[in-house]
């Protein structure tokens, strides 16, 4: 995995007001056909449904490509003027949506026997936020408009440097975690972006939970979460991840183990202990999500140098057109399509100067079936590589995919297009793959080196199954504040509650209501559900291992054929039955597009676990034999209603931080 998928893992989290438009069928007038012709007029009346679902497809195709552009121009330069036009859009947009939707209700459709018919009119039968009447619909666009330009422009002020108040997540706050070990600083950091992003959406935050629920009401769903989840057709969706969860939970607990043991070698046992959570600021990430960047402190055999093929890549001249182009090639040796040449031209490869722009890396379909594009902040780094093999995956999709109606247009599931993407980082991202590409220098001996192996899986470990508890406490969170459950009187403490649950962390300063640390992570202020990458990170292994066996490259009883140095690369077999699959997008429902590529219709964790099954016998035995304790006792950090309740048990801390934030700030939101 790239190391920073999960920064703007999502699919789309730039691209929401249209997602969520697209993704709930919301429908429009069509010109050119009549809707008040009565239904006895036309004798067969799946004939006259089809008709109409023909025109409809065509109207909703132009309004798509209209909305993804006006989204496309606000993402890649936020300025007042693309917000109102975006806004202006989606305003016109819902209007149009909710007219023809009326329409499209009076069909008879839950009586028709063709199953496809009855499939597009039941989701085209959503009408989705445009449920809203206009004010409130315009009301919450705006909302997560404002929360998404608080966070994208939010900068700190420097630890060592508190006249430099021009510090922003991407890069330099990236960098500092990445790069830092001085604890104070990290803390720093850490304090300041939740300041000056989530602090500032708290009260928003409110009105646009408020908003959502109502919308979803109108939809006749319960509240919010049951409306994202209608997208996994299932009722027991829930029950089902949280079989995943308790399927690599002792996986993710070995692994904390060990961690917590190299970070307390690193910091002492005052401020990581041995049998409490993790201090969250000291795992190399601004959310903990992933720990790939405390490599250099935590690696299981530190002799053995890292695989990190970045200086190749300098030393060989690429630039970020040159690392799409690779990927491009490797989607092209397994028989499935190439970019076309609207995509060099139209994509945002490397961040352009002067213009506040989200950052994260995103791929977009214009629903055109010519025009899709990439946006990413490239840099010429190995897990930049891997980032663009993960969005072309995502392009790939829409292209496979392109010939459906438009309210197919979409994965299977919304969990599928971020383990499309991911699969083919899991094969590129492989010593044997960097080596054929040129990035790595051979090694005869490469597989039979069982200290290389180790640390490789780890790495990876470190991304992939850390990753898990957050992506499944984000949401889990997010569906009982949907619920009521969790309200604006315990956000904050709640969030910490399933933090030190599911991740075994602990936030490195006590925390109050008066804070708001899940608004300091994108997904939640730009209503980007999470769940999907929880399940993508499970049901990509289970890809990853069917199409290895199609390739030849994985056999369960052959030990020189393990999952984890699988390559599917000129694999045409293996792109065949991956293409098979796509070009399905969401015309069924997602057990039977898992079918046709792995023969199975539930989603299983045994891919991850035999993917990783080396590095689990590994921990198991480093943590008996250091005796290390597994799992965690409670934190001492406490969460409360107000600052005034902690009293001044930090005084110098806050002295610190009250100094700098009150320093002039550049472009405060």
């Amino acid at each position: 995995m790239q190391t920073s998928v999960t920064s703007h893992l999502a699919r789309k989290m730039s691209c929401l007001v249209l997602l969520l438009f697209v993704a709930t069928a919301s429908t429009f007038y069509v010109s050119g056909f009549d809707p008040d012709l009565e239904m006895d007029q036309i004798p067969d009346e799946e004939a006259r449904a089809r008709e109409y679902l023909d025109y409809l497809d065509e109207e909703f195709s132009k309004w798509a490509t209209k909305s993804s552009l006006a989204e496309w121009a606000y993402a890649s330069n936020i300025t007042e003027e693309n917000l109102a036009k975006k806004l202006a859009v989606s305003a016109e947009a819902a209007k149009f949506s909710k007219q023809q939707w009326l329409e499209t209700i009076k069909y008879p459709w839950t009586t028709y026997k063709d199953p496809d018919l009855r499939r597009q009119f039941q989701k085209h039968s959503v009408l989705g936020y445009a449920a809203l009447d206009a004010d409130k619909h315009e009301k919450l666009e705006q909302l997560v408009s404002d929360m998404s330009s608080i966070y994208s422009k939010a900068k700190i002020c420097d630890y060592k440097n508190p006249n430099k108040c021009d510090l922003s997540l991407e890069p330099e706050l990236v960098e500092i975690l990445r790069t830092s070990r001085d604890p104070d600083e990290l803390k720093h950091v850490w304090v300041e972006w939740r300041k000056m992003s989530g602090e500032k959406c708290r009260g928003m935050f409110e009105h646009y939970v408020a908003l959502s629920n109502e919308a979803a009401t109108l939809n006749n769903f319960t509240d919010n979460a049951e409306y994202w989840l209608k997208d996994y057709e299932s009722p027991d969706f829930r029950d089902q991840v949280a079989r995943l969860w308790d399927q690599v939970r002792p996986l993710y607990l070995q692994l904390h183990a060990y961690v917590r043991r190299k970070l307390r070698e690193t910091y002492g046992e005052k401020l990581v202990t041995a049998r409490g959570p993790i201090p969250a600021h000291l795992l190399g990430n601004m959310w903990s999500q992933t720990w790939n960047n405390i490599l250099d402190i935590s690696t299981p055999y530190p002799d053995k140098e890292a695989v990190d093929v970045t200086p190749q890549m300098k030393k060989q001249g690429y630039t970020p057109v040159k690392m799409f182009r690779l990927a491009e090639e490797f989607f092209t040796s397994l028989n499935l399509s190439a970019m076309p040449q609207s995509f060099w031209e139209r994509s945002i490869l490397q961040k352009p100067e002067g213009r506040e722009l989200i950052c994260h890396a995103s791929a977009w379909d214009f629903y055109d079936g010519k025009d899709f594009r990439i946006k990413q902040c490239t840099r010429t780094d190995m897990s930049h590589l891997f980032t663009a093999h993960h969005e072309m995956g995502h392009v790939q999709y829409f292209i496979q995919y392109r010939e459906r109606p438009l309210v197919y247009k979409e994965g299977a599931n919304p969990g599928f297009h971020e383990a499309v993407g991911d699969v083919m980082s899991l094969s590129v991202s492989t010593p044997k793959h960097l080596r054929e590409i040129g990035l790595l220098e051979d090694d005869a001996s490469a597989g039979e080196d069982y200290e290389a192996t180790i640390n490789y899986l780890y790495l990876q470990g470190l991304q992939k199954i850390v990753f898990l508890p957050y992506a499944y406490l984000t949401d889990l969170w997010r569906w009982d504040v949907f619920k009521g459950k969790i309200t604006s009187e315990n956000y904050n403490c709640e969030w910490w509650r399933l933090r030190e649950k599911y991740q075994g962390i602990e936030p490195p300063v006590d925390r109050t209501e008066e804070d708001f640390d899940p608004g300091a992570k994108y997904h939640i202020i730009a209503s980007v559900p999470y769940i999907r990458y929880f399940v993508s990170f499970v049901i990509q292994f289970q890809f990853h291992r069917a199409l290895c066996e199609k390739a030849g490259q994985f056999d369960p009883n052959d030990p020189k054929k393990p999952l984890h140095e699988c390559d599917i690369y000129r694999s045409t077999e293996a792109g065949n039955l991956l293409g098979k699959m796509l070009q399905m997008g969401s015309s069924r429902p997602w057990p039977d597009a898992m079918e046709v590529l792995t023969g199975q219709r539930d989603m299983d964790a045994t891919g991850l676990l035999d993917y990783f099954s080396p590095l689990a016998d590994w921990l198991e035995r480093d943590n008996r034999e250091s005796g290390e304790d597994i799992g965690w006792e409670p934190t001492e950090k406490r969460c409360v209603q107000t600052q005034e309740e902690l009293g001044f048990e930090e005084s110098d801390d806050d002295r610190r931080t009250e100094m700098q934030t009150d320093e002039p700030r550049s472009e405060e939101v």
